[in-house]
């Protein structure tokens, strides 16, 4: 089966661009499980909500997972491609690069307050023809509520190093591996020692908590279209549901269950 490429043609990007006086453009868009939008950049600042379904955005040498309900923020310039792992109603918004809500090229990905998804509902709806106070109004409330939101990454960086990137890629693919890094060591080539200090050079974080979001981001689009964590929890290598859910506990302060809810 064919997966299908999005593309995006100059004239469309040109069309809808941002500007100093009208600093965000937003609109709705449906896209099928397995749709990639090839890698891409624009000179303008993109926050993408993922209404329904999960995506996985790869850019700056990592990779970041987007469940329902939250959103991804791609600064202006920075190259990123789009992988849509269930089907997603997205509703992409593009910012003026001078008003970007944050500095640097950090991609982040937010847990959107009530607030800010009603505003960015209203917006929507608001007849793009007529430009009112009250769209200028809705704009800035937008821009000043998104740096208020929470942050809630699933993110899993992927390494340079030859080494490093055939574990990487290995557990990408089988997130459920029991090897320990130094059965790791003997398969790829490299000492125990200087793995663990490629992870944390080449990636900030520990061989065990990068298998933790590599298992994460595994999950997400399974409890996203339902499967039993009991499913989840075995294919990942957990021992028990029990031990999956206090893990995800943990690391965002909530059930697998409730961070996958579609909040209405």
């Amino acid at each position: 089966m064919a997966i299908p490429i999005v593309n995006h043609t100059r004239f469309d990007w040109e069309l809808d661009a941002p500007t100093a006086a009208q600093p965000i453009m937003i609109a709705g868009r449906d896209l099928k499980a397995s749709a990639v939008m090839q890698p891409h950049h624009h000179e303008w600042g993109q926050l993408t909500y993922a209404v329904h379904g999960v995506m996985r955005v790869e850019a700056n040498s990592s990779s970041w997972i987007v469940p329902p309900q939250r959103a991804v923020w791609i600064p202006p310039g920075v190259v990123h491609g789009t992988i849509v792992l269930e089907n997603t109603h997205l509703r992409p918004m593009r910012v003026y690069a001078g008003r970007a809500p944050f500095p640097g090229n950090d991609c982040k990905v937010l847990e959107l307050s009530a607030l800010l998804r009603e505003l960015l509902l209203a917006l929507e709806e608001h007849d793009r023809q007529e430009q009112s106070p009250r769209e200028h109004l809705l704009m800035e409330m937008i821009l000043d509520e998104i740096p208020r939101c929470a942050e809630h990454a699933i993110r899993v960086p992927l390494p340079a190093d030859k080494r490093l990137k055939s574990l990487c890629d290995a557990l990408i693919a089988d997130p459920g591996a029991e090897l320990t890094l130094a059965d790791w060591a003997a398969q790829v080539g490299a000492s125990e020692r200087t793995l663990t200090r490629l992870f944390e050079r080449e990636l900030g974080m520990r061989f065990g908590h990068w298998r933790q979001q590599a298992r994460l981001a595994h999950a997400a689009p399974l409890i996203a279209r339902g499967t039993p964590l009991s499913q989840v929890a075995a294919e990942l290598g957990y021992a028990s549901q029990s031990a999956f859910s206090a893990m995800f506990r943990k690391t965002f302060g909530c059930s697998p269950s409730s961070f996958f809810k579609k909040q209405q």
